[in-house]
């Protein structure tokens, strides 16, 4: 469990998408550390997620609340606002991070991984932040996307996942073009955090750790606290994609 001193975000709601294992939940820790109040949105993990929460309000009470939602759905994103307002009353920030991803070799791409893909990764992140706007706007809050450093160079075989990362990158900066001077819009680029739960050949860990100048993978801790920098500390950027790579965007 996260502590802190001084909660720099005592007051603040935050709602974060997919946040009930890996990253998400290492976010929803992070800002909960600093005193924010954390919405926790799961599509299918609802006993990571309700154990999340129950571990947030044992130390503090009703500081975490969960939302399940199916955000391939649109009309799920303007529900899932409203049940985080009915909830806190306010939101101060957007954490869009739930993502399907998987391999869409050319030959094998279907409409159903198409729909999924760009739906979880660009549409949902959308059209959140347009249900979201108007609140964000009266708390002049923010927003952070996780992208991927594969939004800029493609990974072989994830021809839909990259597209849909990619126009994410494009929506950040656009959406913080839009939604400024209330609203700052940003993103974090992971690259080789932590090993895929499905496990990789130890061959292919060993390309990829050639590849990062920094000679290991990165871990949640190290995409929580950027984000936790973008939120709380970086009042004058908007617009801005951090990769958060070991040097990997360099390296390659």
């Amino acid at each position: 469990m996260h502590t802190a001193e001084a909660q720099s975000l005592q007051g603040k709601v935050v709602l974060v998408t997919g946040a009930a294992k890996r990253i998400g939940a290492e976010i929803c820790e992070t800002l909960h550390a600093e005193g924010a109040k954390v919405a926790i949105h799961y599509r299918s993990s609802a006993d990571e997620a309700i154990e999340l929460a129950a571990r947030l309000n044992s130390c503090r009470s009703d500081s975490a609340f969960t939302i399940g939602a199916d955000l391939i759905k649109t009309g799920n994103c303007a529900m899932l606002i409203r049940d985080v307002l009915e909830w806190s009353g306010r939101l101060d920030v957007l954490i869009n991070n739930a993502s399907s991803f998987y391999p869409t070799p050319l030959g094998e791409i279907t409409e159903e991984s198409w729909i999924d893909l760009m739906g979880s990764n660009l549409k949902a992140p959308l059209f959140l932040a347009q249900a979201a706007a108007k609140q964000l706007r009266k708390t002049r809050g923010s927003i952070v996307n996780l992208v991927d450093i594969h939004a800029q160079r493609p990974l072989r075989n994830h021809h839909v996942y990259g597209a849909a990362k990619a126009g994410l990158a494009m929506l950040t900066r656009s959406l913080a073009k839009d939604l400024a001077p209330e609203v700052r819009v940003n993103g974090v680029a992971p690259g080789a955090i932590a090993w895929p739960e499905s496990g990789l050949p130890e061959s292919v860990k060993k390309l990829i750790l050639e590849q990062i100048p920094l000679d290991r993978t990165g871990n949640p801790a190290d995409i929580a606290n950027a984000v936790l920098f973008l939120v709380r500390d970086a009042d004058f950027i908007t617009g801005q994609i951090i990769p958060i790579d070991g040097g990997r965007s360099i390296g390659w």
